[in-house]
C-alpha cells in the first residue's frame, strides 16, 4: 500500500466515523423530541389572537380546558365557565376555551367570528384557543395525550367536554359535556385545587 492509498483511507475513515457520530446524535435528537409528556405543561394551543397559548404560562394554577362550539345546545355553558373564572381566577383557576367544529359542524366561524361571538353573548375574557381538532386521529396533541391519561371514557364525545388539570400540570379529572361548569361536581373538584382564600383581618 502505498503512502497517498495509505492517507486516503485513513481520510476516508474519518468522513465515515464522524459521519456515523452526526447520525447518531440526529437519532438522539430525535428520540428526545418524541419522548412522551409529563404532564399538561409540555402542551401548546395557537391562540385565538393567533399567538402562542402554552399551558406552561399557567403553571402552579389549576386548569379547566374545554372544547367549545358556538351553535350548540350547550353554547349558554359559556356562562357557567365565565362565572367560574371570575370566581376563581384570584385563588389560581385558569379556565382555557377550545373552539372545534368536531361534533355536529356547530363551530364553522374563524377566529375573528369565534372571538366576537363570545365576548358579544358572554363576555368572555378568559383565555381562548383558535379552532382546534379534539378527537380522532387529527387531535391536538393535548386531547391525544389527555384520553391516553385518563382512559378512552376521558375522550370528548360532544361539545363543552372539560378535562381538570392541577397546579403540578397533572390531570386530576374530567367531565362530561352534560355536567354544568357551575355543578357542585365541578366546584368541589376545583376547590380541592386551590389555596384557601386569605382571611380578612
Amino acid at each position: 500500500m502505498t503512502v497517498r492509498t495509505s492517507l486516503r483511507t485513513i481520510a476516508l475513515a474519518a468522513v465515515f466515523s464522524m459521519t456515523g457520530a452526526a447520525g447518531t446524535m440526529a437519532a438522539d435528537s430525535a428520540a428526545a423530541s418524541n419522548a412522551p409528556a409529563s404532564n399538561a405543561y409540555d402542551f401548546a394551543f395557537r391562540g385565538i389572537d393567533g399567538q402562542p397559548l402554552p399551558l406552561s404560562q399557567f403553571k402552579g394554577k389549576a386548569i379547566l380546558v374545554v372544547n367549545t362550539a358556538s351553535q350548540c345546545g350547550f353554547t349558554p355553558q359559556y356562562k357557567g365557565l365565565e362565572a367560574l373564572w371570575q370566581r376563581y381566577r384570584d385563588r389560581g383557576l385558569v379556565v382555557v376555551g377550545v373552539p372545534s367544529d368536531d361534533f355536529g359542524g356547530q363551530e364553522p366561524g374563524n377566529a375573528s367570528q369565534i372571538k366576537d361571538f363570545c365576548e358579544v353573548n358572554y363576555s368572555i375574557d378568559f383565555p381562548m384557543a383558535d379552532k382546534t381538532v379534539v378527537s380522532g386521529d387529527n387531535a391536538h396533541p393535548f386531547y391525544r395525550w389527555a384520553a391516553g391519561e385518563l382512559g378512552f371514557l376521558a375522550k370528548p364525545r360532544w361539545n363543552f367536554h372539560k378535562y381538570l388539570v392541577g397546579p403540578d400540570g397533572r390531570l386530576v379529572s374530567w367531565f362530561s359535556t352534560m355536567t354544568d361548569p357551575e355543578s357542585d361536581k365541578v366546584r368541589e373538584a376545583i376547590e380541592t385545587l386551590l389555596p384557601e382564600k386569605e382571611r380578612k383581618s
